[in-house]
């Protein structure tokens, strides 16, 4: 299991990027002049082909790294389903959201749902909303409630995880704001409740056995403002130890 560094909150180079293990590569180009959309498609194509048909896990800042693996990995030719855990749902558009924060795109954009710009770029086609299970996303805004509710998209809870896995292969998807914060400190965006460490490992694991985990995103969405703390190592290891 081989672990790519994508050292960027969405167009941002991010100065200190420890998730507390060395990576296998990295990709940090130096960007374009530009919009952030237009700046994020120069960085994901080159994640995109940093994708292979051998195992990945793409440690980044945010969740929209995953749309550059999810396009790469439809380049190799791997039909994904996507298990995505978040305490956010991730499904504005432009026009459900209210904060304009683009870090509150990528799952619309990667199901075909919003401004195309950026997938058109990568050549992304959607994913089919019904191969798409979203774990544990507690804190959603109104905007995202309806969208998800008109969507074949299956939200549930990490126990009601094992019955609604996708079919075919599968990108896996982990912001680690999904843990408790009780357990995972100095997050970005920390929200109550929670899974513990250990049940989501349990669950990498589960799916990893299944043979169908394709690729694996990580959002380390923890402030890097300093080294990892040991809490953030740990469970970077503990995940690379359940998907390796």
């Amino acid at each position: 299991m081989s672990l790519l560094s994508v050292p960027f909150h969405l167009d941002e180079r991010l100065g200190s990027f420890d998730v507390g293990v060395p990576a296998d590569a990295q990709i940090a180009p130096d960007l374009p002049t530009g919009d952030p959309w237009g700046r994020m498609a120069v960085l994901y194509e080159q994640v995109a082909d940093a994708v292979g048909d051998g195992p990945l896990v793409v440690a980044s800042g945010d969740c929209t790294t995953s749309l550059g693996v999810l396009a790469g990995l439809q380049r190799v030719g791997r039909d994904v389903g996507v298990v995505w855990f978040d305490a956010h749902a991730d499904f504005h558009t432009a026009d459900t959201t209210t904060s304009g924060y683009l870090g509150g795109f990528p799952l619309a954009l990667a199901v075909g749902r919003g401004d195309l710009v950026l997938p058109h770029a990568l050549g992304l086609r959607p994913v089919p909303e019904q191969r798409v299970v979203l774990v544990d996303a507690r804190d959603t805004d109104p905007g995202e409630h309806e969208l998800l509710a008109d969507s074949a998209v299956t939200s549930t809870s990490l126990a009601g995880l094992p019955g609604v896995v996708p079919d075919g292969d599968l990108y896996v998807h982990v912001d680690v704001d999904v843990v408790t914060p009780a357990e995972l400190p100095d997050l970005l965006y920390p929200t109550a409740g929670g899974v513990a460490v250990a049940d989501l490992l349990a669950a990498l694991e589960a799916l990893t056995a299944t043979g169908r985990v394709a690729a694996v995103g990580l959002a380390a969405t923890w402030h890097h403002r300093r080294p990892a703390r040991p809490e953030h190592t740990a469970l970077v290891r503990g995940v690379l130890a359940a998907v390796g």
